[in-house]
C-alpha cells in the first residue's frame, strides 16, 4: 500500500479516490443478469471466485452449502469495512466509525429475537454482521446466554443501552420489539448527528447524507404502515433530524391511498426510480419490496449526487458502504432464490441494481 501523510487534503483525496475505485469493482447489472440465469450451484462457484473466497475458505470446515455463502457473505462485509476504517483519515474515520454502529442495534436485535422464539444460537450467528462498536467477543458473549434479560444486562457499556433498558419491559409485555428498535434508531441518528453540528470540518457533507438516508426511511415506514393497515398518527415513529418535517411525513401516511402516498413521494423526486415505478404499474397496484426497491435506488441516486458535490468528503465513503451493503443483499437473495425454487424474473424484483 502506498504511504501517505495523515494530515492535510491529499489523505482525504486518497480515501476518496480509493473508495471510488473500490466501488468501480462492484457487481453491475449485466453481472446480476447473468447470475438470475444461474443454477444454485453456478451462483456458488461464481461467489467462491470473487473478493469472498478469502472468507469462503476460511468459514468452510464449519459451515456448508447455502449457510456457507450467508455467513461468508456476511463476513466478508465486516470484514470489508474494517479495512475500510484502516484506510480512511481523521475526521472520515470517526464519522465511519460512528455510522457503521448502526450495525450494533442490528445484531442485539437480531439475538434478542433469535433467544425470544428459540431458535439455535448458530443459526442466529449466521446472520449477524460484527461491524458495529459490539464486536465478535462480545456479540459470543450475548449468544451464551440463555435469556433475553440477561443479554439486556450484559450490554450495560453500550451507549444505546438506556434506550434499551428503558424500553424493553414493554417489548416483553407486548411481545414485540418493534417499537423498541424505532426508539434505538431515532437515538442513533440523534448521536450521529450530532457529531456534524456547525463548525465540524467535513459535517456539512455527511449531514446531508444523513438526512437524505433518515427521510427515505422514514417514508418507508410510513408505507409499512399503510400496507400493515395502520391508520393511526405516526409522527412518534418518524426519526427526526431529516429534510421532510414530522407534520409533512405525517400528512403523508394520512393519504388515501397508496398510490396517493407514492405521488406525494413523487413530488419530492419527480424523475428517476419513483416516477418510473408509477409510469410502469398505473393504477395496478404495488407490491411493498416494488415501493421499498424504487425508494432505495432512490436514495443511492441521491447519494451519487451529493458525493460529486463533494468530491473529497465522507460521502465517497458513504456510497460506497452502501452499495457493498446491497451488493452482498443481492447475493444473498439470489442464493436463497434459487434456494427456494423461485424463477429468475421473481428474484429481480428483490435485487438492488
Amino acid at each position: 500500500m502506498t504511504s501517505v501523510s495523515t494530515t492535510g487534503p491529499a489523505p482525504y483525496i486518497y480515501a476518496s479516490t480509493r473508495m471510488r475505485v473500490r466501488k468501480s469493482k462492484l457487481l453491475a447489472r449485466e453481472d446480476y443478469m447473468r447470475l438470475l440465469n444461474m443454477s444454485l450451484p453456478e451462483i456458488t462457484r461464481f461467489i467462491e471466485e470473487t473478493e469472498y473466497k478469502a472468507e469462503i475458505d476460511e468459514l468452510a470446515s464449519a459451515f456448508s452449502g447455502i449457510d456457507l455463502i450467508e455467513v461468508g457473505l456476511s463476513w466478508n462485509l465486516a470484514n470489508e469495512y474494517q479495512r475500510v476504517l484502516g484506510i480512511l483519515p481523521g475526521v472520515m474515520k470517526n464519522f465511519t466509525r460512528s455510522y457503521l454502529s448502526h450495525w450494533d442495534i442490528f445484531n442485539v436485535l437480531t439475538i434478542l429475537r433469535g433467544k425470544s422464539q428459540g431458535v439455535k444460537t448458530g443459526k442466529i450467528k449466521e446472520i449477524l454482521i460484527p461491524a458495529g462498536t459490539l464486536d465478535v467477543a462480545t456479540l459470543d458473549r450475548l449468544l451464551a446466554e440463555d435469556s433475553p434479560e440477561r443479554i439486556v444486562e450484559n450490554l450495560a457499556v453500550w451507549k444505546l443501552h438506556p434506550v434499551l433498558e428503558r424500553e424493553f419491559a414493554a417489548a416483553q409485555e407486548s411481545g414485540s420489539y418493534a417499537d423498541m428498535e424505532n426508539e434505538l434508531y431515532k437515538a442513533f441518528y440523534r448521536y450521529v448527528l450530532k457529531q456534524t453540528t456547525s463548525g465540524v470540518k467535513g459535517g456539512k457533507p455527511f449531514r446531508d447524507y444523513l438526512k437524505l438516508e433518515i427521510d427515505l426511511t422514514n417514508i418507508k415506514t410510513v408505507i409499512r404502515l399503510y400496507q400493515g393497515g395502520v391508520r393511526e398518527d405516526v409522527r412518534d415513529l418518524m426519526i427526526g433530524g431529516g429534510s421532510f418535517s414530522i407534520d409533512e411525513l405525517a400528512r403523508l401516511a394520512g393519504s388515501e391511498s397508496i398510490e396517493e402516498i407514492m405521488d406525494g413521494v413523487k413530488k419530492y423526486y419527480p424523475s428517476g426510480p419513483v416516477a418510473d415505478l408509477l409510469e410502469e404499474r398505473g393504477g395496478e397496484g404495488f407490491a411493498l419490496h416494488e415501493m421499498e426497491n424504487a425508494l432505495t435506488q432512490v436514495m443511492l441516486e441521491q447519494m451519487d449526487r451529493i458525493s460529486k458535490r463533494y468530491p473529497f468528503s465522507i460521502c465517497s465513503t458513504m456510497v460506497y458502504l452502501k452499495r457493498k451493503r446491497y451488493e452482498v443483499a443481492n447475493l444473498r437473495a439470489l442464493a436463497r432464490g434459487k434456494e427456494s425454487g423461485l424463477s429468475g424474473e421473481q428474484i429481480q424484483g428483490y435485487l438492488v441494481m
